[in-house]
């Protein structure tokens, strides 16, 4: 991860990687904020490597690679086209050949298509959303495969939407794609985006001159980006002298021994603090009115309950009546806390 600083509402890396990562389909809705499920931040922290997700199958993802070629080949038999997949153009191994990327002379789009005619690019998408797609494509769909015929250089479209059932998720080999189950959509580059280059080109290009090239970030959202911000507002460190190496190790050491003595002990741990609980009770109920403290004596210890009436402050009252920030003061505490390491 490369350093960085918390600028007002964006964030500041000192240097770019040697190759930052392509704004593919997939990030070109995303970067000019029109994706439901990831923001403009999300997509450049990926592409800069600042921090990204490790990518996980899931059954969608799953599914949809085993769908995926059942799509095509309905498409051919169904709909008598020559639809080809990235295996057929490319050979077995596709992504390792073109380090998945079909368009190596852009100089930063990119990105796989799903299938290609002659003269037009097919985008296959599963989903259990079917809702979604009642009058059109959705928009961020919809600009994937309308930047892959883009940089193709071809005007007509194609988009299938499959929708699936549970059960095609635990079983995705068995499903058989149908007029019922799957949809085609069709449209051309012309009339649906007649100003693609001034409408979305344009900015996903200076989104990359602005902030992927400067190092500098779209203002982030701090609910949205809340997971990566905890990340990357976590100084991750490692014992850089001898010194502390050595403080580490002895602590660790002394930890792992408590841990061992806390173990053999928590039967009686548990036990007393029931029964203090039970003292705790008794206790409180025998303050008569101006008492401070109630004592309890035993055969070696003495028991003290104490009492004491403290006076807070409303803060939901004092923010509702706009005079929190005017009386709050900020101050820093530290708190150490150790986590085993899988």
């Amino acid at each position: 991860m490369a350093d960085i600083k918390f600028v007002d509402n964006h964030i500041e890396i000192d240097k770019l990687p040697k190759k930052p990562k392509r704004l593919t389909a997939t990030r070109f809705a995303t970067v000019m904020g029109l994706n439901a499920w990831q923001t403009p931040f999300e997509a450049w922290c990926a592409i800069t490597k600042t921090y990204e997700d490790p990518f996980e199958d899931t059954i969608y993802t799953i599914a949809g690679k085993v769908i995926e070629p059942k799509i095509i080949d309905y498409l051919n038999k169904t709909y008598f086209m020559d639809v080809k997949s990235p295996e057929d153009i490319y050979g077995q191994d596709y992504f390792k050949k073109t380090w998945g990327n079909f368009f190596p002379n852009e100089e930063f789009f990119g990105g796989m298509w799903d299938a290609l005619g002659d003269d037009f690019v097919v985008e296959i998408k599963t989903t259990k959303r079917a809702e979604d797609w009642q009058d059109d494509i959705p928009i961020y769909y919809k600009l994937q495969a309308a930047l892959y015929a883009y940089l193709l250089g071809f005007d007509t479209v194609i988009v299938t939407a499959t929708f699936l059932e549970d059960n095609d998720y635990v079983q995705p080999e068995l499903f058989e794609p149908n007029h019922t189950n799957t949809v085609m959509f069709e449209f051309s580059m012309a009339e649906a985006f007649p100003n693609f280059e001034e409408d979305y080109i344009k900015p996903a290009s200076d989104f990359w001159q602005n902030h992927v090239l400067t190092g500098i970030s779209p203002d982030y959202d701090e609910k949205k980006d809340a997971e990566i911000l905890k990340v990357l507002r976590t100084n991750n460190l490692a014992p850089e002298d001898d010194e502390v190496a050595e403080l580490l190790t002895e602590a660790e050491n002394l930890k792992a021994e408590i841990e061992l003595i806390d173990e053999k002990t928590k039967p009686l741990t548990d036990r007393l603090k029931e029964v203090q609980d039970a003292l705790k009770r008794y206790m409180s109920e025998q303050f008569r009115d101006g008492d401070t403290k109630v004592e309890l004596t035993g055969q070696r210890y003495s028991w003290t309950l104490s009492k004491s009436v403290r006076k807070s402050v409303d803060s939901k009252k004092l923010k509702d009546d706009g005079l929190f920030d005017q009386y709050a003061k900020e101050s820093e505490s530290y708190t150490l806390r150790n986590t085993v390491i899988e």
